[in-house]
């Protein structure tokens, strides 16, 4: 199991496909975590909604929100595709 990076440091890229995204949902009480995650950089962001929500919803949430995570990284020369 890799770690992650250090603050301030760029993000390694694996050889995973290109746009690949890993989700992971998990409901606890009132609220659904979902996660995205780059599996060719490892770059994760997560939303919280309530459970009554949708994981279509829950899902395309988190998609842009990884999408924007990553061009930020990329404007910031912090993702480093090797």
């Amino acid at each position: 199991m890799r770690r992650p990076p250090p603050k301030g440091s760029a993000v390694e890229v694996s050889s995973a496909a290109p746009g690949e995204v890993l989700f992971e949902f998990t409901t606890r009480g009132g609220s659904t975590r979902c996660a995205a995650i780059d599996a060719a950089s490892g770059v994760e962001v997560v939303v919280v909604g309530p459970p009554s929500a949708a994981e279509t919803q829950l899902k395309a949430v988190a998609l842009r929100k990884l999408r924007m995570r990553l061009s930020q990284l990329r404007a910031n020369g912090r993702l480093q595709i090797w």
